[in-house]
């Protein structure tokens, strides 16, 4: 290619070619660079190749260079650093295959157009090749990228299909990748490959820097093969290849998507698996992927709604129903309450629906629902009915519900304090039998002083059950700070760290926004004990645990040591004084009230003191009254 300019130290400069201001001259110009620079071996091919990674990063959707031939030059050059090793070594060559692949992925991550293009141009058979681990696990890592991307769209999809060994290739991938990062980048700083360090560094060198972006980097490498593996999981043709017991059970583990918002996840892969009748069956012949699932549905992050999803699915279908519904009741039962989470709406009446349809449909026989089970749904079928039944009560009525639960609040708070733990339960449990349906900020406080109760009386599993609830009920849904803590410590209680580490970070935020005057004049919102609830948490769910055990980096030794040094749990249980107990009564009754201000409340609470003994008369009239009506 001819010098464009005298002062320009490479022939054929592509950034003396970018210059040309004649539109006509610059495609011709870029048409040539395009088709000549596979063939050359010149001395600092990377600079123009690094140009146009960024230009495709910065504009993935410009359609100048795909008409130009930009993937046909892409795909030679990564034949080529697979074919000539030795121009692969010479100067700066290593990193051609990997940015030309990063090319690739960027322009077909939007356009269907460009991804016909890239595919036609060939590019797939090289991106394979990478995939198959031909160089490193970096360039694995934009091979896979790539090809999820060109796996997206319904006109591509085929030609990737055709490739037979590309979804086992991303099984295997996705189930070893944090092993082959750790391995290979991560364990051995001396032994490090210095193009991968500035790959991922980026000129910010560094020990520590290059050992945080290996993690992110291993992560993506995780997530993208799901996204991969996701595309193909939507036909059912490929589904016995994917839903093979050793993969389904390492899904729900797999957080390839904490610095990716738009991966699908393990928990994502799960729900497209779930959605097709085929996928039903293996997954629920996994206990372990069931009890994950129940974890996931309880939690607070932005996966929720996809475990919900899998589990109404697995209810719905005849096939599965019998097999998972005593273990999945007890979770959906928990989040009856809730109303809307993202674009779900009303989801807490198609829990319920769906719970309704089971227990009609599978009444009595062998695969009938055990009486455990078939109590908990009645139960909430009751509560559902309760709280119709209360829409046409009364206001005066509803009033003397509301200042008979009020009391027995205050008794459970009075016996929390004196150290009568399990009294303290029985009397919240007493009060939410009384309190108003619709009174739901009165009844987050119960279920979380509840929880506080079932934490102190080392019964985990109960408090999960009731702080899920208070959260359901709070809006906005998921954020009542108390029950994120109590529910974080009990997760923590059954060595659940990464539930744990979610909770414990989502309490955290709530209270670096918090407007308590308690917490505001403190110099940092942050109480110390969630703090160091936090970093445990981190140390127990480090992304290369797994591996660093393998390998010898972490010695197992239960919540022992790790390559940290010894784990000494030395976080703070919350105290009465930390919690909704105690407080005398003066969280707000509900968001549906008739109370005016504070004021109001406390004169009424002071009348209701000594006018107890003519409350209690009241309601057991009342009861009467209900007793008969039903």
């Amino acid at each position: 290619m001819d010098k464009v300019s005298s002062d320009c130290p490479y022939p054929g400069c592509f950034f003396c070619v970018m210059k040309e201001g004649n539109p006509s001259k610059r495609r011709a110009s870029i048409l040539k660079f395009f088709r000549e620079l596979p063939s050359q071996d010149d001395d600092g091919q990377v600079l123009p190749i690094s140009g146009l990674w960024n230009t495709a990063m910065a504009h993935p959707n410009d359609p100048e260079f795909i008409e130009l031939g930009i993937f046909e030059c892409m795909a030679a050059l990564i034949w080529k650093g697979l074919k000539n090793r030795r121009w692969l070594s010479h100067d700066q060559n290593i990193y051609i295959p990997y940015y030309a692949a990063h090319i690739i992925g960027s322009y077909t991550m939007n356009m269907e157009e460009f991804a016909e293009s890239a595919v036609h141009a060939g590019v797939i058979p090289p991106l394979v090749e990478l995939l198959r681990g031909r160089l490193t696990w970096v360039e694995q890592r934009v091979a896979v990228r790539a090809l999820g991307h060109l796996a997206t769209y319904a006109s591509t999809f085929l030609t990737v299909a055709s490739h037979g060994e590309i979804l086992e290739l991303s099984i295997q991938l996705a189930m070893s990748s944090l092993e082959i990062v750790y391995s290979h980048f991560y364990q051995y700083v001396d032994r490090r490959l210095s193009y991968h360090c500035d790959l991922l560094t980026r000129g910010m060198g560094g020990v520590e820097m290059e050992s945080r972006k290996a993690e992110e980097w291993a992560s993506q490498l995780q997530c993208w093969s799901l996204q991969l593996i996701n595309c193909f999981a939507f036909k059912p043709e490929f589904l016995p290849s994917i839903c093979k017991t050793e993969f389904l059970i390492k899904l729900p583990g797999m957080w390839g998507g904490l610095v990716n918002e738009n991966s699908p996840a393990g928990i994502g892969l799960l729900r497209t698996i779930c959605h097709q009748k085929l996928g039903r069956g293996p997954i629920a012949s996994c206990p372990s992927i069931i009890e994950a699932l129940c974890n996931i549905a309880r939690s607070s992050d932005d996966w929720q709604y996809m475990a919900i999803d899998c589990l109404l699915w697995l209810l719905q279908d005849p096939n599965t129903c019998h097999k998972v519904i005593d273990k999945v009741v007890p979770a959906l039962v928990d989040l009856a309450e809730i109303t809307t989470l993202g674009d779900h709406k009303k989801l807490g009446d198609s829990i319920v629906s769906v719970l309704q349809d089971c227990i009609q449909s599978l009444g009595s026989g062998r695969n009938s629902i055990s009486g455990r089970t078939s109590e908990q749904i009645e139960d909430l079928l009751n509560s559902k009915q309760r709280l119709k039944w209360e829409k046409n009560m009364p206001k005066e009525d509803l009033h003397i519900k509301q200042a008979a639960a009020l009391v027995v609040k205050l008794e459970g708070n009075s016996l929390f304090s004196s150290g009568n733990i399990s009294g303290a339960a029985s009397k919240y449990s007493e009060a939410l039998s009384l309190c108003p349906m619709r009174s739901k900020k009165e009844r987050v406080v119960l279920y979380s002083n509840r929880a506080q109760c079932h934490l102190l009386l080392q019964q985990p599993l109960a408090a999960i059950s009731d702080a899920t609830r208070a959260l359901c009920l709070h809006k906005p849904v998921n954020r009542h700070a108390k029950s994120l803590w109590r529910r974080a410590q009990a997760y923590d209680m059954l060595g659940f760290a990464k539930e744990s580490l979610l909770d414990a970070i989502l309490f955290i935020n709530e209270c670096s926004q918090s407007n308590d005057p308690d917490l505001s004049q403190r110099q940092n919102k942050v109480p110390d004990y969630a703090e160091r609830l936090v970093k445990k948490q981190m140390r127990a769910a480090w992304l290369f645990r797994e591996a660093a055990i393998k390998h010898g980096g972490v010695h197992s030794q239960g919540d022992g040591g790790d390559l940290y040094g010894p784990d000494t749990d030395d976080s703070e249980w919350e105290t009465a004084s930390e919690s909704d107990i105690g407080n005398d009564g003066r969280d707000e009754m509900g968001e549906e009230d008739d109370w005016n201000n504070d004021d109001d409340r406390k004169d009424y609470e002071k009348s209701l003191m000594k006018d107890r003994i003519n409350l209690w008369q009241k309601l057991d009239s009342l009861k009467t009254t209900e007793l008969h009506s039903s």
